[in-house]
């Protein structure tokens, strides 16, 4: 097999040690060298110096949690470096030592067997780590908020059937009271604001209850907890706002796509990033966020059909965009969703929408274009003859027999 890089190495990442294998090619033939080195950085430095020595221009490691991180700042300005999935490169099983999955490295790595994973740039690194970190703080609000639920119910109030959002001006107005100590029935549903369509005796019924101070000291718990992670996420958006500074027009172009907020754009940034000649085609990103069907066919059969794995934080994210979608009236997205539900489901046909959007951003980004939509009749009309025939056959099954001639 053809050589493609004759000086190379290959790096087995672990929490507190790397396992470096340097592969050389002279005279025709190969030399191995392997060594072990701590991960501190003092012990990183010594690993690039070696590396340097051994005349290595392309270095390869294995995408192991977070701890490829540090190798990867430590070496990054000095060599090539390729981050391959985990998976990909398996080797065959049994003698497994980290000795040997460096030489493996190395060698998959000298023939040009190694698919590098997309490695965004610092900006966005730090973009993406934002946008993750405020998605975890949100979930957990959710929490802690199902949990305020779960002790009102616990004390048999049932405020949560009446006032759809429990935090909010209303909702946190009678938590304040409660965990204050407040009992009279009529002040509590005296704080109902503007916009809740629950009455006033309504209200008096739903918090007719019996809490405790149990009760209370839970409530106060989650509700500071709750003020805390808000605090948080505002100051998380604070810093999300000065890193997208530069690339506001990219941001703003992804508003304009149907059901994509701000946050949203935040986070498919923060994923895909803001080059996108580093993917070939809109389909490698679509393959690469895990929004198409994987390639499982045999015999000329196709086996399954389910979604390969791909980016779960971006999937997640466009997903609820793609639903958000599917609401908005005379647009593309919306007829695409209603023509793919009656055939494939609704959970099929708003993973395609999410598929679409996502091809649409990789087209806006690339060309700097804002989003065109192409209206609900765009694909009636793109293929009439198709959308005859859908409907003579609707016919057929309601007992009508049509003949079609075309109007002169």
């Amino acid at each position: 097999m053809e050589v493609v890089h004759p000086r190379c190495a290959g790096l087995d990442v672990h929490k507190e040690t790397v396992v470096a294998c340097v592969r050389v090619i002279e005279d025709r033939r190969v030399q191995q060298q392997v060594r072990t080195f701590p991960t501190t950085t003092q012990e990183l430095l010594r690993l690039s110096d070696w590396l340097t020595e051994s005349g290595c221009t392309h270095v390869a490691m294995e995408s192991t949690g977070v701890y490829w991180k540090p190798v990867w700042h430590v070496l990054g300005g000095s060599f090539e470096l390729v981050l391959a999935n985990a998976g990909a490169i398996r080797n065959v099983p049994g003698r497994k030592t980290d000795v040997n999955d460096a030489m493996w490295i190395a060698d998959l790595l000298a023939h040009g067997l190694i698919r590098g994973s997309f490695v965004p740039p610092t900006p966005v690194q730090e973009l993406r780590d934002l946008t993750r970190t405020r998605t975890q703080l949100v979930r957990e609000i959710a929490r802690h908020t199902q949990r305020i639920q779960k002790t009102l119910e616990d004390a048999n109030l049932k405020l949560a059937g009446l006032i759809t959002d429990i935090l909010g001006v209303t909702g946190r107005a009678i938590l304040e009271a409660l965990i204050a100590g407040e009992t009279d029935l009529d002040a509590l549903a005296n704080l109902r604001r503007r916009g809740i369509k629950a009455s006033h005796d309504e209200l008096v019924e739903a918090l007719r209850g019996s809490i405790r101070d149990h009760h209370r000291f839970l409530l106060r718990l989650h509700l500071r907890q709750i003020e805390a992670l808000q605090q948080a996420v505002r100051d998380l958006e604070g810093r999300m706002e000065d890193l997208l500074r530069p690339f506001r027009r990219s941001a703003e172009l992804l508003t304009t796509i149907p059901g994509v907020s701000e946050t949203t754009a935040r986070v498919l940034l923060a994923e895909i990033g803001f080059d996108m000649y580093r993917f070939p085609s809109a389909g490698h990103l679509v393959s690469w966020a895990g929004l198409c069907p994987r390639s499982d066919e045999s015999a000329g059969k196709r086996r399954s059909t389910r979604l390969r794995p791909g980016n779960v934080w971006l999937k997640s994210t466009l997903v609820q965009a793609a639903w958000a979608a599917t609401r908005a009236k005379d647009s593309g997205l919306r007829a695409q969703y209603l023509r793919l539900k009656s055939r494939r489901g609704p959970k099929k046909a708003v993973v395609a929408v999410a598929a679409s959007m996502l091809t649409s951003a990789y087209f806006m980004l690339l060309r700097d274009v804002p989003y065109q939509d192409l209206g609900p009749s765009y694909l009636e009309a793109r293929h009439p003859e198709k959308t005859a025939k859908r409907l003579v056959r609707r016919l057929n099954d309601l007992g009508f027999d049509v003949e079609l001639r075309r109007a002169a």
